[in-house]
């Protein structure tokens, strides 16, 4: 669990306590490790490369990650498929709850939890070094996302030509994004970009020309968090259709050399989805030396989250929130681009 002990205490809280590990038997923090051992015994849990197929799901992970040459910057990812029963799920206690704002009241605790808990980590320098974050959550047919800073979610839909097209799901949330921007400089920090960087923005300190953050929104980076950095997440939901096939979760050392499109076009076109992250990857490497070519290679790291099996042509969810079926699967997938103890760059 280590560093990421927060995300999962906030998110599974609930799912703990319903599950009869409530706080009367064991802490939640307890609970929360206890379901994650049980999913990683049993191949429900993935936080290196690789793939995940979980028996009698539709949902199909595969993930690749590739160390970046600024430092030990290294990204880190979570997969984490939990399925729970509708019959334990105590949603009838207050229906005036929709579920978006229930997972949205949840990720906002759940953030703020995450940037205390790194204030006090003793072993980590979360003063001059921070992480985006970006989480994707599945309850049926519906995708809740979480975004804090400049990783992006692309969506790849089916066009009614039959075409693969991406649908981007997130906002990357640079500082000179208007709203980012302003509440930046109310705060006394500054946006502006270095000579020899044209078109880079970074957040500076009032006086000093120091940290030079590419995003806005980040855990950590303390340095500047009294100065417009904020670790709030961007909380967005989105039903899926039978056209919708997956959607790719990467670091922006992907979108930096591949647009959308290109994205969602490596991803369909490799035969085995298993090796479709690792693709995806090895081309954004390969763009990287001819399009960025003398400038150090950032982390590049990917998960492609399919929907469908390839033998169904659509699917159909349950809907635990109506009542129509006594069964719902909901499907973690956390995705944490780590870049501990430097300075961003």
């Amino acid at each position: 669990m280590g560093h990421f002990s927060s995300m999962f205490n906030g998110l599974a809280r609930s799912f703990a306590i319903k599950r009869g590990k409530n706080s009367g038997n064991c802490s939640v923090r307890e609970a929360v490790e206890a379901m994650a051992k049980d999913a990683k015994k049993n191949d429900l849990i993935l936080h290196s490369s690789g793939i995940v197929s979980v028996d009698g799901s539709n949902n199909f992970a595969s993930v690749f990650s590739k160390r970046g040459q600024k430092g030990v910057n290294q990204d880190c990812f979570i997969v984490w498929e939990e399925a729970v029963a509708q019959s334990s799920l105590d949603l009838d206690s207050d229906k005036k709850l929709h579920p978006f704002n229930i997972w949205k009241h949840s990720f906002l605790q759940t953030c703020a939890s995450i940037d205390r808990e790194l204030e006090q980590h003793r072993k980590i320098d979360s003063f001059n070094s921070g992480t985006t974050s970006l989480t994707i959550v599945r309850q049926g047919d519906i995708i809740f996302v979480a975004n804090v800073g400049d990783s992006r979610a692309v969506l790849a839909t089916t066009s009614d030509d039959g075409s693969v097209v991406p649908v981007q799901l997130t906002i990357d949330f640079k500082p000179n994004l208007p709203q980012e921007q302003e509440r930046i400089i109310q705060n006394n920090g500054r946006v502006f970009c270095l000579e020899d960087e044209p078109g880079v923005h970074r957040v500076w300190l009032p006086d000093e020309e120091s940290p030079g953050l590419a995003m806005s929104r980040a855990f950590g980076d303390y340095c500047v968090k009294g100065f417009g950095l904020i670790s709030v997440p961007e909380v967005t939901q989105r039903n899926i259709t039978s056209r919708d096939q997956f959607v790719v979760m990467a670091t922006d050392g992907v979108w930096d050399v591949i647009s959308n499109q290109e994205a969602v076009q490596i991803v369909s076109s490799t035969p085995d989805r298993a090796k479709s992250a690792k693709r995806l990857v090895e081309c954004a490497a390969l763009a990287w030396k001819h399009k960025r070519r003398g400038i150090a290679m950032d982390d590049i790291s990917a998960i492609c989250l399919f929907f469908q099996t390839p033998t169904l042509s659509h699917q159909v969810h349950a809907n635990c929130y109506n009542g129509e079926s006594s069964n719902v699967n909901e499907h973690f997938f956390f995705f944490f681009p780590i870049y501990w103890n430097v300075d961003f760059v």
